[in-house]
């Protein structure tokens, strides 16, 4: 019984990993590109500064705390969510960029 069970976890985890979807929200014109996104847990979501300037994406959400750095134009940072919850994003450099991601199971 302990290997079907063993068997059975490995099986739903590969197949979690199978299945998480990969997300772009960009950076343009001081603004993501998107206001706000629903995903599920294990997704990733890639984020390419398309400005001609430094961004620095972060969240303090007590889901998810990151802070992806400073970088410029043609660079991407990516982050995988690994907790259900709503988190807020912003950009260090420019306040008026925020956007919400929602997670989900």
């Amino acid at each position: 019984m302990k290997f079907l069970v063993s068997i059975y976890i490995v099986l739903f985890t590969f197949s979690s990993l199978c299945i998480a979807k990969e997300y772009e929200v960009g950076q343009k014109n001081r603004a993501f590109t998107v206001k706000e996104l629903t995903i599920k847990v294990g997704d990733t979501v890639s984020f390419p500064n398309q400005d001609p300037f430094y961004h620095n994406v972060f969240s303090l959400s007590e889901t998810s705390t990151f802070d992806l750095g400073s970088y410029k134009q043609g660079n991407t940072k990516t982050i995988v969510f690994t907790d259900e919850g709503t988190i807020e994003v912003e950009c260090a450099i420019h306040p008026k960029m925020q956007m919400k991601i929602h997670v989900k199971k």
